[in-house]
């Protein structure tokens, strides 16, 4: 009966959260547009006879058409081939060497390590506070003061362009932001009497921070966390299109840019278009359903 009743209420609690994306019409929006880009990215080898790499040299820098719907590049590859592989490498798979993936897109992996570091940071910064808090939060705001672009370009010029390095480079780029907002949520958390009752309790701080305040503040946490992703992504798409991105000839939509740019004046603007209104519709999506479910959480408080 224990097991039923909790799978009920996790059914329940399931169900309210869509209650809150489907009760916005932002959010319901926004989740539109990213489902169908986890849709083509999870199941491209269907949607395409071509694989990102396949090269038609009859038909290069043509538009679309019944063989290319979106058209081809410089090389006669298929643009909407790349456009649903380099989805998958945002959102589906990393990749971390020629022949091995693991779940979970690049923009995704970045934006949950910098969740783990930063959460962890503003933890520590909140709860203790005194020498700690200071010298945490100055090293953070050290890290702040430059320039985002510049420090992407710092970290990923330093450690080579691949995609795990890509991801450290989101992770590292993120945890200031991600532990000053755990560490102001910490700082009113703390003060409440459930957190008194644990400490009267004897629990350790570790205890305290990760199972009593960490779960209390997991609703700003979360929705921060969709508008990291839109970041990442758009992060990627500018080491991309600065040659800093995933290497030849991986499909990735910045360094597509960079390519088809080229070629614009020649009156082939396709391989430049498509991954700029994919990078575009990605992150307006995630920022719709993110600016949504804050709009709408505000409504219960």
């Amino acid at each position: 009966m224990n097991g039923e009743r909790l799978l009920l209420l996790r059914i329940r609690c399931l169900w309210e959260g869509f209650s809150i994306v489907f009760a916005s019409k932002t959010a319901t929006v926004g989740l539109a547009i990213v489902l169908f880009w986890v849709f083509v990215a999870v199941f491209a080898p269907a949607l395409t006879p071509y694989t990102p790499t396949e090269q038609d040299w009859r038909a290069c820098n043509k538009g679309p058409s019944r063989a290319h719907i979106l058209g081809t590049d410089e090389l006669g590859r298929d643009l909407w081939s790349r456009l649903m592989y380099g989805a998958r490498i945002v959102l589906v798979v990393l990749p971390v060497s020629d022949h091995f993936w693991i779940p979970g897109g690049t923009a995704l992996w970045g934006v949950f390590a910098s969740l783990i570091l930063g959460a962890t940071l503003g933890l520590i910064s909140g709860y203790h506070g005194g020498w700690i808090d200071e010298t945490v939060m100055r090293l953070l705001d050290a890290m702040m003061s430059i320039p985002i672009i510049l420090l992407y370009l710092i970290i990923v010029a330093s450690i080579g362009a691949s995609a795990v390095n890509v991801v450290i480079a989101i992770a590292i780029v993120g945890t200031p932001g991600i532990a000053r907002l755990v560490r102001s949520l910490t700082l009113d958390i703390r003060t409440r009497e459930y957190i008194r009752a644990a400490e009267t309790r004897g629990e350790s701080p570790w205890y305290i921070m990760f199972v009593e305040i960490l779960p209390n503040a997991r609703g700003p946490i979360i929705i921060d966390a969709m508008l990291r992703v839109g970041y990442a992504i758009f992060a990627m798409g500018t080491l991309g299109f600065l040659g800093l991105g995933l290497p030849p000839p991986s499909p990735d939509w910045g360094s597509m840019v960079a390519k088809g740019r080229e070629f614009i004046l020649a009156g082939s603007p396709w391989a430049a278009l498509w991954p700029s209104i994919a990078i575009a519709s990605l992150v307006v999506g995630l920022n719709l359903l993110a600016d949504g479910l804050r709009e709408e959480s505000m409504r219960y408080l």
